[in-house]
């Protein structure tokens, strides 16, 4: 019996993008969603391979105060995959500066940085975060609408001022792929819940794209390889 579709998704982008290499020590990022859920499995379930390189990798929940913890179940989930779940305690609403107002984007910038500090202290090589093909094209058209900027999330950043490198292995994956296999697994992801919500600009990008493309694979993978194919001669 193969492997799942998302798995095999996941290794050509490993491929591809050398995410993966002898000797490294990664960090997941472990938010309690289906993404970096099956995140997590993929690298557990590619760490039995026989022929393969040696790595090892750690999961780590930063938890807030608005934000809910991981359920039980999906602690019992993920333990029964090899894996323990580190889990560290952030204030965000005290890091906001006055008179500004909490967002998704702030409560996300503070977290993304509790991970990167804890991975340069404990020498980690690389960084895992579970953004999919759907995270990167809608980033590429906020980017271009709002910054009038070609920009976007890439499957591989090398810090130029320190020794860590930004992995996104479900680069080549989108939503449907993701929600089938988690539907398929069990997994209970969590989503959250507070009350300072505010992120119209990527739910936008999403409601484009899902024009754009009509929801089709096919086509998003169209659109990310086009960024792979520029032509200068035909830009201004």
């Amino acid at each position: 019996m193969g492997q799942p579709r998302l798995f095999s998704m996941i290794d050509k982008a490993v491929y591809d993008y050398n995410l993966i290499e002898e000797g490294d020590k990664i960090l997941v990022g472990a938010s309690g969603g289906k993404d970096s859920t099956a995140l997590i499995e993929y690298f557990a379930t590619r760490k039995k391979r026989r022929k393969d390189v040696h790595f090892e990798f750690t999961a780590l929940h930063v938890q807030t105060e608005i934000t809910p913890p991981l359920s039980k179940d999906m602690l019992t989930l993920i333990k029964g995959w090899g894996v323990e779940v580190i889990s560290l305690d952030v204030d965000v609403l005290g890091r906001l500066k006055e008179n500004r107002k909490m967002n998704c984007y702030w409560c996300s910038m503070q977290r993304r940085t509790e991970l990167l500090k804890y991975a340069l202290e404990n020498n980690y090589t690389k960084l895992a975060l579970g953004h999919h093909i759907d995270d990167i094209l809608e980033t590429l058209l906020m980017n271009m609408l709002n910054k009038s900027e070609l920009s976007t999330m890439v499957p591989r950043l090398k810090y130029e001022n320190y020794p860590l490198t930004i992995v996104r292995p479900l680069c080549y994956a989108d939503i449907p792929t993701i929600k089938e296999h988690a539907l398929t697994n069990g997994y209970i992801s969590s989503t959250c819940t507070c009350t300072y919500q505010e992120n119209s600009g990527r739910k936008e990008a999403r409601s484009k794209l899902d024009i754009l493309t009509n929801g089709s694979l096919h086509k998003k993978q169209n659109m990310f390889n086009a960024l792979k194919n520029i032509n200068p001669m035909y830009l201004p």
